[in-house]
């Protein structure tokens, strides 16, 4: 069991967008699999590469209840998102102490590299979406904060640097 230490904001790569993986290899498993357990020791429902300081396209969710059902992804992009929208607590790693409640598509249908090398579709609907989404973000060197106003923004963060 290998957990990665989880990079603080304001790292700028957790600014930078992650590269393509051009095929799952055995050096992409073995990053997912400390990804995995990264997230189970946070405990998190997901986490994306970037977070632990690896710039690439990769992102693990796992939103069962019991736990045990991750979904490994590379290169997951959203094809299609619900209108209805759902509102949820997040929070991240990379900026401990703090959360705000964002809203999100209630279900997206993603596109990705599964742990087989395939392009697979995927529904993900409730917590699973959201916790998709919010790695999907983190792919594209955005936080959740950034869905929040300049002014919520800023507070978000002042708050957290004064618990750091």
């Amino acid at each position: 069991m290998t957990v990665r230490r989880c990079i603080p904001w304001p790292d700028a790569r957790l600014r930078n967008a992650a590269a393509d993986v051009s095929a799952i290899t055995d050096d992409i498993r073995a990053i997912w699999v400390d990804m995995i357990d990264t997230m189970e020791a946070m405990p998190g429902v997901g986490l994306a590469a970037p977070q632990i300081g690896v710039m690439l396209r990769l992102a693990v969710v796992d939103a069962s209840e019991k736990r045990g059902q991750v979904v490994r992804m590379a290169n997951p992009e959203v094809v299609h998102a619900s209108v209805q929208l759902r509102d949820h607590d997040e929070a991240s790693p990379n900026l401990p102490g703090v959360s705000a409640t964002i809203s999100r598509p209630r279900a997206v249908l993603v596109r990705f590299l599964n742990a087989q090398g395939q392009v697979e579709e995927r529904d993900f609907v409730g917590l699973w979406a959201t916790s998709v989404q919010h790695q999907i973000d983190h792919l594209a060197g955005r936080m959740y904060f950034d869905h929040l106003s300049k002014t919520k923004r800023d507070m978000l963060i002042r708050k957290a640097r004064k618990r750091a």
